[in-house]
C-alpha cells in the first residue's frame, strides 16, 4: 500500500482544500500581520524578546495566510502552508526565511534563554523583525502582481501537488 503524503492526508482531514479566492478575507489577514509586525516591535521596545519572536514570526504566518485566501487556498496547518509557499508559489527564498523564523519561534518560545544570552536575544530579534517587516513587503508585492491567469496557474499547481481524494 503506497504511502499519503502529508499534504493529501490534510486535503483528506478537510484541513487542505481549494475554496473560492477571497479577497476580503486576504485583507483582513495582511493587517493582522501588520498588527503583529507592531506588536513585535512594542514587545521589543519592553524587552519581551520571547514574545516578539513569536509575533514577527505570526506577521510572516498570517500574510502567507493572506496569499493563500487571496489564491483560494484554504491551510490549517503552518507547516504545510509553508510548504506551499516552495511546491506551489515557487516562492524558495521566502520559503527559507519563514521556515527559519518558526525554528527560532518554537526555540524561544519553548526553551528558556540564560541572561547571559540575553544581548545576543535583543540583537536576534532585532534581525527578526527586520526579517519580517522584509517578508511582509514580499507578499503584499505579490499578492498586489496576481493576476486572474497567474491565480488560476496556481490552483492548477496545487490541485497536481494534491489531487483529489
Amino acid at each position: 500500500m503506497k504511502k499519503q503524503s502529508f499534504l493529501s492526508k490534510l486535503k483528506e482531514d478537510g484541513k487542505l482544500e481549494l475554496v473560492e479566492a477571497s479577497e476580503e478575507i486576504c485583507s483582513s489577514y495582511l493587517e493582522k500581520a501588520d498588527n503583529c509586525l507592531k506588536s513585535a516591535k512594542i514587545l521589543l521596545k519592553n524587552e519581551l524578546y520571547e514574545n516578539s519572536i513569536s509575533m514577527s514570526y505570526y506577521a510572516m504566518y498570517n500574510s502567507l495566510t493572506a496569499l493563500l485566501f487571496k489564491t483560494g487556498i484554504k491551510c490549517e496547518n503552518h507547516s504545510a502552508s509553508i510548504l506551499l509557499l516552495k511546491k506551489v508559489f515557487n516562492k524558495i527564498d521566502l520559503f527559507k526565511k519563514i521556515s527559519s523564523t518558526k525554528e527560532e519561534r518554537i526555540d524561544k518560545q519553548y526553551y528558556l534563554t540564560s541572561k547571559e544570552n540575553l544581548e545576543l536575544t535583543k540583537e536576534s530579534t532585532k534581525d527578526m523583525i527586520n526579517e519580517a517587516e522584509n517578508f511582509l513587503i514580499q507578499i503584499k508585492l505579490f499578492i498586489n502582481k496576481l493576476c486572474i491567469e497567474e491565480i488560476e496557474n496556481i490552483r492548477k499547481r496545487f490541485k497536481s501537488l494534491v489531487p483529489p481524494i
